[in-house]
């Protein structure tokens, strides 16, 4: 049996959050495995309000933007990734939550994982990173 994981991006601001996407990942959601893909994709993307003509940095226009993104650099064929209910998230092994705030980008992105019911990080990119090559395993 695969390991099992949800992807939520949720972008804040102002006291509220939505949840824009929940991408559900068949197998390999474990941290080494899916965390770091998600970790080698978010770490150099810069987050902004606009975008600025020329700019050789990987950036994301907002969450919406940064979703997309994502979607479309994990989704490489039929099966494996699926876009799922925002509400599923506790049948599967690992959940991964990104926090973006639009109305502020300068403050970039957040992320949290759960085991189960269980947070086992907090933190930046760079911390996710670091979490993803030294984490837990499944």
């Amino acid at each position: 049996m695969g390991t099992r994981s949800s992807t939520i991006v949720i972008e804040t601001g102002h006291s509220v959050e939505f949840v824009l996407v929940n991408i559900y990942r068949q197998f390999d959601g474990y941290p080494s495995g899916h965390g770091k893909e998600l970790a080698e994709f978010i770490t150099p993307i810069k987050m902004v309000n606009g975008i600025v003509p020329g700019s050789e940095q990987r950036t994301a226009n907002g969450a919406g933007c940064f979703a997309a993104q994502l979607i479309a650099h994990l989704k490489t064929g039929p099966g494996h990734i699926y876009i799922d209910r925002p509400v599923n998230e506790c049948e599967h092994d690992y959940t991964y939550k990104i926090r973006i705030n639009t109305y502020k980008p300068s403050t970039g992105i957040h992320l949290e994982v759960w085991d189960r019911k269980q947070k086992v990080f907090s933190g930046s990119p760079d911390e996710f990173s670091a979490f993803c090559t030294e984490g837990v395993e499944a």
